[in-house]
């Protein structure tokens, strides 16, 4: 794996520099060969997100997640514990997209966390 995506992935879930925002969003999650199932997504960044998975993913593992009215999103699974996946994206999410999503989802408008 090139250092570059490394880092990526290090930097999306673990340097936690993006905001991060806890809230419900239900969404559609598909690993690369699979099938689509139900999910909801708890926290999203413009880098990533954590969601509920029924199924076990593994790390390195592509998947599509697709929240209402948007197109799928590639990611790749990061980790996975206890039914929560936790994914970088592909591309960045754009931060206009990114804060409409949330004041759509979040009951008290925008709110970001550096948690």
């Amino acid at each position: 794996m090139p250092s570059q995506h490394m880092s990526y992935r290090v930097a999306a879930q673990e340097d936690r520099c993006s905001p991060r925002t806890k809230l419900t969003i239900p969404a559609t999650l598909r690993a690369s060969g699979g099938r689509a199932f139900q999910s909801v997504v708890h926290d999203l960044s413009i880098s990533g997100f954590s969601a509920s998975s029924i199924n076990r993913m593994h790390e390195g593992q592509i998947c599509w997640l697709t929240l209402p009215g948007l197109e799928s999103l590639q990611s790749e699974v990061v980790w996975w514990d206890n039914c929560i996946v936790g994914c970088a994206f592909s591309e960045l999410l754009s931060p206009i997209v990114h804060d409409n999503i949330l004041q759509r989802y979040s009951n008290t408008g925008v709110y970001r966390t550096a948690i």
